[in-house]
């Protein structure tokens, strides 16, 4: 099934996909593909959770924004690879809530093991205290679907590092940190101790 799914993807694009083309390119009865997806979106979802890498984890590179072009550099390789699976994941979320979901559970995995990358970084000092690390990730990769998926605009090549050098200054400047609570001072009216008495005029 999975072979199938890739090959149709390839030779007919996303439009052209359908359970029918995938059952018939595997050799299983139509039947059988419906009962286990009700559409295209839920079969993409299964198929990209069982192709992924559950053993992945981003690259340590010594810097923060080493770490972030790297991590951009992986997902402009899969949006851009052939057959488009993840793109058409991504099509696929905007007509089938199967396929929605799996967009959800595919960012929420890959976000939390990046966030190892923002605690490397406050550790070598590179990073304030409290940096949110969701935050500065989005922002470090959000530019790059935002051409691809958006605007549908040609990658250049510098678009991976651009969009995590940008994310790093802003990072840098304390963009992402979150507020810590503000420490109270301690008044009489606080305190159960009684209140100084005043001296008589």
């Amino acid at each position: 099934m999975l072979d199938a799914v890739r090959a149709e993807l390839a030779e007919h694009g996303y439009d052209g996909l359908s359970l029918d083309g995938v059952a018939a390119r595997a050799g299983v009865h139509r039947a059988t593909v419906y009962r286990r997806w009700r559409d295209v979106g839920g079969l993409l979802a299964d198929v990209f959770e069982a192709t992924s890498d559950d053993d992945w984890q981003p690259q340590d590179t010594g810097s923060l924004l080493g770490d972030l072009t790297a991590l951009n550099r992986e997902n402009l390789a899969a949006m851009t690879a052939q057959p488009p699976l993840a793109a058409a994941l991504i099509a696929a979320s905007f007509r089938s809530e199967e396929a929605a979901r799996g967009v959800r559970h595919l960012w929420e995995d890959r976000y939390t093991r990046c966030e190892v990358i923002v605690s490397r970084a406050i550790k070598r000092g590179e990073l304030p205290p409290h940096t949110d690390a969701r935050q500065l990730l989005i922002a470090a990769t959000a530019p790059l679907y935002h051409h691809l998926v958006l605007l549908r605009t040609p990658p250049t090549p510098d678009l991976p590092d651009h969009a995590a050098r940008t994310a790093v200054l802003a990072a840098s400047a304390g963009a992402f940190t979150t507020p810590t609570p503000a420490t109270s001072t301690p008044t009489n009216l606080d305190s159960d101790a009684a209140p100084t008495p005043k001296p008589n005029p």
